[in-house]
């Protein structure tokens, strides 16, 4: 697919620099530049576009530091400020958006903003340093210990592993894959709907790929599991890093054999077939009974290039 790369969190081209990584080199220095995260949430200044400032910030103090990379010639790491407590912290309106902003009081004209509420609003390097960050962060935090012997291990090599001082152990970041299906008969496509998804909403299928599977392999299981739709050929059209919180989405088109539906009601609330015209209806809003995919999400990516038969 020659727009593969064009998907959101896509690369950019970023210099990560990993020769650096564990020197002297990818240290902070006074003007090198850091993105800050707290609690998963991005900051953004008042164009909506995320905030550097340098590692010396008052507000960075008692935070962890990851090196990303070198943009433009400048050294970029990113801060996890989610020591820091607001004195109010609002709940989100449900568990499939946050549409809460928090301001720190160093930063009163920024806001922490969820990243999917952004995501299509950033430049292709914000875009990319951010989930980065983002993926890299919510690693340590659920690896705090070593998998090996159970003590507790260090952020070292600037961000990009773990080590355990106990037993010597090394533990790197994983990266989860996941496999998103565009399956298509003829001119209609199959599109699912997850239990607590907003009411009408519908995306393509997906589900992570099992020890010892093929991609190939997980798009028929997954399809068949959901829906007991037989699925023939498949190929591979793009990827997107998804961190949330770590996963790595391959997007991939198959081909049906069956159409009969009979889905998995523990798996999904929901599937249907759609043509194309019905489709481009739901896009352009001339139909709000279905809602389409998140904008910025590969499967929003996928099926817009279906539509317009960019695919190949």
């Amino acid at each position: 697919m020659k727009l593969a790369e064009t998907v959101t969190f896509g690369t950019s081209g970023l210099d990560r620099a990993a020769h650096l990584r564990g020197t002297d080199l990818a240290d902070p220095k006074p003007d090198d530049q850091v993105l800050v995260m707290w609690r998963g949430k991005v900051l953004l200044d008042a164009s909506m576009g995320p905030l550097r400032v340098t590692p010396s910030h008052p507000a960075l103090d008692g935070a962890e530091l990851i090196f990303l990379g070198i943009d433009e010639g400048t050294h970029v790491h990113m801060a996890d400020v989610s020591h820091w407590a607001p004195e109010q912290q609002d709940a989100p309106l449900s568990g499939f958006s946050d549409d809460t902003v928090q301001v720190h009081p160093l930063f009163p004209d920024c806001g922490f903003h969820e990243l999917r509420k952004v995501m299509v609003n950033l430049t292709r390097r914000d875009a990319e340093l951010i989930a980065t960050g983002k993926a890299l962060f919510h690693w340590h935090g659920s690896h705090r210990f070593c998998a090996k012997c159970g003590s507790a291990s260090d952020l070292t090599q600037h961000g990009w592993q773990r080590s355990c001082s106990a037993c010597g152990a090394h533990h790197f970041p994983r990266t989860d894959p996941v496999v998103i299906m565009l399956i298509t008969h003829g001119e209609q496509v199959l599109l699912g709907r997850s239990h607590g998804w907003p009411e009408g909403m519908y995306s393509l299928l997906a589900g992570f790929v099992e020890p010892g599977e093929t991609l190939e392999a997980a798009v028929r299981r997954e399809v068949f599991e959901e829906t007991q739709i037989q699925v023939g050929d498949v190929t591979y059209l793009s990827s997107q890093p998804w961190a949330f919180p770590n996963s790595l989405m391959f997007g991939c088109a198959g081909n049906a054999l069956t159409t009969d539906i009979k889905i998995d009601e523990t798996e999904i609330e929901d599937a249907m077939w759609v043509n194309k015209s019905d489709l481009m209806a739901v896009l352009s809003g001339e139909r709000s009974d279905i809602k389409p995919a998140r904008n910025g999400s590969i499967a929003h990516f996928l099926i817009l290039n279906w539509l317009a038969d960019r695919l190949g």
